[in-house]
């Protein structure tokens, strides 16, 4: 095997050990209180911790409380910048 393969290799296995072991962060507690409504309403056939969560509430997310938004805002689930730019789509 050639040094340009090897290396090409090595960086495909690395990238894909990497991104393998990113994790969300856990939800916080803040969180869970001030979505728990919405979770029950619109996402609560999905386990906590799980991307499929994090994709229900992201595809819901026009119709989660301000209460709960806010709290995705401060956790740093999601930025203000989007929440003005979803509504704002009306989205």
């Amino acid at each position: 095997m050639n040094s340009y393969r090897v290396k090409l290799l090595v960086a495909f296995v690395s990238g894909a050990c990497l991104a393998g072991a990113v994790q969300a962060a856990p939800i916080t507690k803040a969180v869970q209180a001030a979505c728990k409504t919405d979770y029950k309403n619109y996402c609560g056939e999905y386990g906590l911790e799980t991307t499929a969560l994090r994709s229900c509430m992201d595809r819901n997310g026009h119709k989660l409380s301000k209460v709960c938004v806010n709290a995705l805002v401060k956790a740093g689930e999601v930025s203000q910048g989007e929440v003005e730019r979803r509504h704002r789509a009306g989205r």
